[in-house]
This record gives C-alpha cells, sequence and structure tokens, in this order.
C-alpha cells in the first residue's frame, strides 16, 4: 500500500489527537488519585498501563506521518 500526504496528514492528526485526549485522561486520573478518590489499586494500574500504550502509538502514528510528509 502507498501512503499519500493526505495519509501523513491523517495520521499526525491522529497522534495529535491521541496526546491531547490522553494527556487530559491522565491529569484527570492524576487529580482523582491525589483527592483520594477510593478505587481499587487494579484501576489506576490499568489505567495507567492504558494511557502509557496509548501515548507510545502517539508517538508511533506521528513519527510515520512525519515519514509519509517528508517523503513527499
Amino acid at each position: 500500500m502507498r501512503l499519500e500526504r493526505r495519509h501523513g496528514w491523517f495520521l499526525v492528526g491522529v497522534a495529535v489527537w491521541n496526546f491531547v485526549t490522553w494527556a487530559m485522561f491522565a491529569r484527570n486520573l492524576y487529580d482523582a488519585h491525589s483527592s483520594g478518590e477510593d478505587r481499587p489499586r487494579g484501576y489506576w494500574i490499568a489505567h495507567s498501563v492504558l494511557i502509557c500504550v496509548n501515548l507510545v502509538l502517539g508517538v508511533a502514528f506521528l513519527r510515520l506521518g512525519r515519514r509519509v510528509l517528508r517523503r513527499g
């Protein structure tokens, strides 16, 4: 499959969306934890892992999108 510039911009957009939404979720999770919200430990661990995985995916999408855009 040949990736075109529009695919590159799409991947960059998805990466930015990932960073914004998951950063907000991380902030909300941190605020909930620091305010003493009573949740099982697994809740905090599972959501922290989700945040990390999705931020890594965002980096991968950004790198791939930038590569496609540079290739022209």
